[in-house]
């Protein structure tokens, strides 16, 4: 089973080859003329060097690349990683063939574009209906003359003539130069060079309409911008989406003097724009963000000329900005409105170079790094940089740039801030995420690349709680209640960038210490034909908002705020509102407080809900069914409790308070003939991960017969199954002594004597009900059952111990030795451990409770156990690279799913570093071992500080099918997930992912539901509940008699069938309320095997000649699954299609 098998994710996988056919070629060529050169013969020769060569020093440059190799590199490998990804990103030289044909036939119509007759800006009669004007032409009218002609020149600008042009998106620039006639000086006023801008546009696009040489066209506009509209050309015939020519429309150069554009200046009259007369025009809001949309214009030339200049001096500078791209790519921060784009970090290494912060001579890791760690560090919302060296006096100051927008980096006229568009939030985003991979890029325990620029980070599995405002026409009335009109004839009448920054801002304020960081999705650049309107506003997807919670306070009820008499008060109430309260605290200050509702974990998850659809609704105006929260949309599959909804979290803690009680109690006890050294918990529960924790039970006798002579309760045979009440256990360790003998059964004989006597001590000190077994005692206590076993720590030594035919004691290791261990040592320390890695990270139990919910749903609880389930989402909190440790149970099952189907399990071990014990040498060790014994190790291996060889959590399970199997559902759970979670328009069922296909089975097994105790855990639980022997009222903390213990009767049955048929199907059922049995026949099973006597069982003879075989006998084994289920079977539902006999 291979990774690229899964889910191919990552930018490499996604391109598609097409420099194959080249690649071809090369190879053809070198194997027609490489004989030739050997002489003639048809096979390579070595190649003959002289003694000298072979020996010679290596070069300076041979020598600098092993020097960088070992000081930049964790190995040469992340090297040549990174030298591959380059091949795969750049342009082949046929892509490159391709793009300049086209340009060449594009120019030439282009030149050729008839001219048209002068006509009012509004009048739009000389063109067809067949075209549309690419732009929202609102109000409807405005001043001033066009007319058509040919483009005064055609140019290519961007990345492509800078050699920075990546895959899998290939973007060609093409600017076309309006000539001056058709423009005035004055149309920098009111939309008129916008309006002339796409009616030039609108009258190419006509006039290539007709031409065979274009494959199809499209309007756009600039990262989002529609104020700058394009056109978008693709080639004809089968090479039409292999790349993109996108035309822009620009003034002459220097046409509108820079100065008309400050920042501080007014474009647009708000009498034009909204009707309303103005007193004077001094009065006239500055519009800075349409002021920079019509200045970016007029700069493409001169911003590639200063590219040019900077890459000729730097030979790395297109493979930095290559590698900077895929980078900001997998992190979804290149595409859409007020992104950071490929321009940007372009200009931002040109930057890096003049100003010396990086050196001409370094490679593309070192410029891809030093980048990372300026952005990391750099604060352009507070200290905003320029790359004008000397700008003239009219150019606008770094103070000014501030003044009017949020982010500043200014190009090198001085007077163009180039990430006008950009939000703080944003630009915070993009720090945020710089300083995460800066910190795992040293670390030699992480792989740098696959997690720097290979794995993406959708914003569902980055942010812990995503929502979504979805009717974005609601934001025209936020800026009403905002009082944001100046702000809105700024942005041309876009609401949705012009109502968002001050949300942002709201919400920051509101969420406060709760949250590190507030992220939201950048409105996709929208694309339509060329014969369509151009989309309103409203028509873009939601807008989606990521919050990264702070754990300590994201959950906190109350939201202290400053005393009743400061000055700040009024603002705090003022932001608040009616939820604002004056309180008393136990320390005496009275202060305003807003408190908020939640009395369970899950509850209190949601308080960030509370506190957005609170303030959007109180100063924004968008109403709470306008949000759509999917924070916590997951829980509902391991939510119990009817009246107050819980998730197991304080359940959990109910079993670890009684667990502790028992603990202290039992190193108190006097008169055990040895001390406990130990008492440790080796049970789910004790270490939050339990999918549903015990709950303390009040047990109703009457429900129960008693057994003649125990006096035992058992269950009666005319009522539902009883209550399933699941054993704690707890280990108990007694100090080693020269009484304990050596023998095994003597050895069990003294373990079975210290069950009756701490049985009989806690019934006399505590009054616990209490029943001692061989292997074990049970202990009642606080309606839980705890299971104490007894341990000696040299039992398992003494377990591989036997002595030969010649006398001589011989050690050998053997499984009832290694059960033992891992029962008595292995369980309780990896419980102890996850135990305070829950105290670390509050979400860690909830995830581990999903991913197993999934995990028995989808019917793989076999194959991947509880012990491995809990590593595997331990590796995520403990090594979350690229990310942050999950801060919510739903984005931790979304990446545990993304785990499980995109890790490369065949090469590579999953190392958990469980309280960072393992070192960078431990890591390589554990790889190298691996990479020796792959053939005899687990298919799924699990490498733990105190296991760094053997896996035993995975030894038995799973198979290569059955992981092959864990991985493709996965990967299509992930897939439905993250589209529901995402689009509001899909299915909104999330338990649609726990539903597993049962169309692949041969055998279904329906269960009688009356007999199935766990029914109220299914995923989709029965209307119908039984009684299942529990009353109502407090529970007695000790006293009573012994319930029903560990009874599950589906279990049981399950046991029984896999050791009755285990050779012949298997079997698999959900242990949390399943209903159905499925069977699946072994491919082997129907194979005809000759016919032995002592190997009929459930087989049957076939006769052929003279050779008698056995094969199956399929209705006798249908028959015994109904005779050994009795009264648990309902119906055995035989697909006899899918046999494969």
């Amino acid at each position: 089973m291979k990774k690229e098998s899964t889910v191919a994710e990552n930018p490499a996988q996604m391109i598609p080859s097409e420099n194959h056919e080249e690649e071809n070629q090369i190879s053809v060529k070198a194997k027609r003329s490489k004989p030739e050169d050997a002489g003639g013969e048809g096979e390579y020769q070595p190649a003959k060097l002289s003694r000298s060569d072979l020996y010679k020093p290596p070069t300076a440059e041979e020598l600098n690349q092993l020097k960088e190799a070992e000081s930049l590199f964790h190995c040469s490998l992340l090297k040549m990683q990174m030298e591959e990804l380059l091949k795969e990103v750049v342009l082949s030289e046929r892509r490159k063939r391709q793009i300049d044909s086209f340009i060449q036939v594009v120019t030439e119509l282009l030149h050729s574009v008839p001219d048209s007759p002068e006509v009012e800006l509004s009048d739009l009669s000389w063109l067809s209906s067949a075209v549309k004007v690419p732009f929202l032409l609102v109000p409807k009218t405005t001043k001033g003359k066009f007319h058509m002609v040919p483009p005064a020149s055609v140019d290519l600008i961007g990345s492509y003539p800078l050699g920075t042009c990546t895959k899998p998106r290939v973007t060609v620039d093409l600017a076309v130069t309006i000539p001056a006639e058709v423009l005035q000086q004055k149309d920098v006023l009111n939309q008129r060079y916008p309006r002339k801008r796409a009616l030039y546009l609108a009258g190419l696009a006509q006039y290539l309409a007709s031409s065979s040489g274009i494959g199809s066209m499209r309007y756009s506009c600039l990262h989002g911008n529609r104020l700058r509209p394009v056109l978008l050309l693709t080639p004809p015939g089968k090479d039409c989406s292999s790349f993109t020519l996108r035309v822009h429309a620009c003034p002459p150069p220097g046409f509108f003097k820079p100065s008309r554009f400050h920042p501080q200046r007014n474009n647009i009259r708000t009498e034009w724009y909204s009707g309303l007369q103005t007193s004077q025009e001094s009065s006239e809001p500055p519009t800075p963000h349409y002021n920079s949309s019509v200045l970016g214009d007029l700069l493409p030339r001169a911003h590639l000329q200063f590219l040019s200049a900077v890459s000729s001096q730097c030979s790395a500078l297109a493979d930095g900005v290559a590698l900077l791209k895929v980078w900001l790519r997998q992190r979804e921060l290149d595409q859409g409105t007020g992104c950071f784009n490929g321009f940007l970090a372009s200009m931002l290494l040109a930057y890096l170079l003049t100003t010396h912060r990086i050196s001409n001579s370094m490679t593309a890791y070192q410029l891809l790094r030093n980048s990372l760690n300026f952005l990391a560090s750099t604060d352009l919302t507070v200290n905003g940089i320029s790359l004008a060296r000397d700008p003239d006096s009219t150019a606008p100051s770094l103070a000014e740039f501030h003044n009017a927008f949020q982010v500043v980096f200014v190009d090198p006229s001085g007077h163009l801030n180039m990430c006008a568009d950009m939000t703080a939030s944003t630009y915070k985003q993009l720090q945020h995420e710089a300083s995460v991979s800066m910190e795992f890029w040293d670390n030699p325990t992480v792989d740098g690349f696959d997690s720097l620029l290979m794995t993406p980070k959708p914003m569902i599995r980055t942010s812990d709680h995503v929502f979504q405002l979805c009717e974005l026409v609601k934001l025209q009335s936020s800026c009403k209640k905002m009082n944001l009109l100046s702000e809105l004839m700024d942005h041309s009448g876009n609401y949705v960038q012009t109502a968002l920054p001050f949300i942002l801002t709201l919400l920051q304020q509101g969420l406060g210490q709760r949250i590190h960081l507030l992220t939201h999705s950048l409105s996709p650049v929208p694309e339509w034909s060329v014969e369509s309107e151009a989309p309103k506003h409203k028509a873009q997807p939601p807008l989606s908002f990521g919050l990264l919670l702070s754990p300590e306070l994201a959950a906190s009820a109350l939201e202290k705020g400053p005393a009743a008499d400061s000055p700040v008060a009024a603002e705090f109430r003022q932001l608040w509102g009616s939820r604002s309260e004056l309180r008393r605290f136990q320390d005496g200050s009275i202060t305003e407080a807003v408190v908020w509702g939640g009395e369970t974990m899950c509850q209190k998850r949601l308080v960030p809900r509370q506190i957005i659809t609170h303030l959007l609704q109180l100063h924004a105006d968008i109403p709470e069914s306008c949000i759509r929260y999917v924070g916590a949309m997951l829980d509902d599959v391991i939510q119990t409790g009817s009246e107050v909804p819980s998730t197991g979290e304080e359940e959990s803690l109910l079993v670890v308070q009684s667990y502790d009680d028992l603990s202290r109690k039992l190193w108190g006890l006097e008169g055990l003939p040895l001390s406990i050294t130990a008492v440790q918990g080796a049970h789910p529960a004790l270490r939050y991960t339990q999918v549903f924790p015990p709950v303390p039970l009040k047990v109703d006798y009457s429900f129960f017969d008693r057994e003649n002579t125990s006096r035992s309760l058992v269950p009666k045979e005319s009522k539902p199954c009883p209550v399933y009440i699941p054993p704690i256990t707890v280990i108990c360790h007694m100090e080693g002594s020269g009484k304990w003998p050596h023998d095994r059964l003597a050895i069990r004989h003294i373990r079975t004597a210290f069950h009756i006597r701490l049985g009989e001590l806690l019934k006399k000190h505590h009054d616990y009900t209490c029943r001692p077994c061989p292997t074990h005692l049970d202990v009642w206590k606080d309606g839980l059952l705890f299971r104490i076993q007894v341990a000696y720590h040299r039992e398992a030594q003494v377990l591989r111990e036997s002595v030969n035919a010649e006398g001589l004691l011989v050690v050998r290791d053997n499984e009832e030795a290694q059960a033992l261990e891992m029962a008595t040592m292995h369980k309780p320390l990896l419980t102890s451990t996850l135990h305070g890695l829950q105290q670390q990270h509050q979400s860690f139990g909830g995830s581990c409770r999903l991913a197993k919910r999934w995990l028995g749903a989808q019917l793989f609880s076999e194959d991947i156990t509880e012990d491995t389930a809990d590593l595997l989402v331990a590796s995520l909190f403990l090594q979350p690279a690229p990310f942050t440790p999950p801060g919510s149970p739903q984005v931790g099952l979304l990446r545990f799913l993304h785990l499980l189907s995109s890790f490369d399990w065949r090469n590579n071990p999953l190392v958990v570093n469980l309280n960072n014990q393992l070192t960078g040498p431990d890591y390589t060790e554990i790889k190298n071992d691996f990479m020796v014994s792959r053939e005899t190790l687990p298919v799924l291996f699990l490498a733990t500080p105190k296991d760094k060889k053997q896996s035993p959590w995975t030894k038995r399970a799973p198979t290569v099918q059955m992981l092959q199997r864990v991985v493709v559902v996965a990967a299509e759970s992930l897939k439905l997930l993250e589209h529901q979670l995402m689009d509001r328009e899909q299915i909104q069922d999330v338990r649609v992912v726990m539903r597993p296909p049962l169309d692949a089975y041969d055998v279904l097994i329906h269960l009688n539901p009356k007999q199935v105790p766990l029914l109220a855990q299914a995923v989709d639980p029965p209307t119908i509940n039984f009684s299942r022997g529990i009353a109502a009222g407090r529970v007695a903390q000790s006293g009573g008699p012994l319930p029903v213990i560990d009874y599950n009767p589906v279990s049981l049955y399950l046991a029984e069938l896999r050791d009755a048929f285990g050779d012949l199907a298997l079997f698999f059922c959900d242990p949390y309320g399943g209903t159905v049995i499925a069977v699946l026949w072994k491919p082997k099973a129907f194979v005809p095997i000759g016919f032995k006597t002592s190997q009929m069982s459930a087989r049957k003879v076939e006769v052929s000649g003279e050779e008698a075989n056995t094969i199956p006998n399929v209705e006798a084994i249908l028959e015994d699954f109904r005779i050994m289920g009795k009264g648990l079977i309902k119906s055995v539902d035989a697909r006899t299609e899918k046999w494969s006999f």
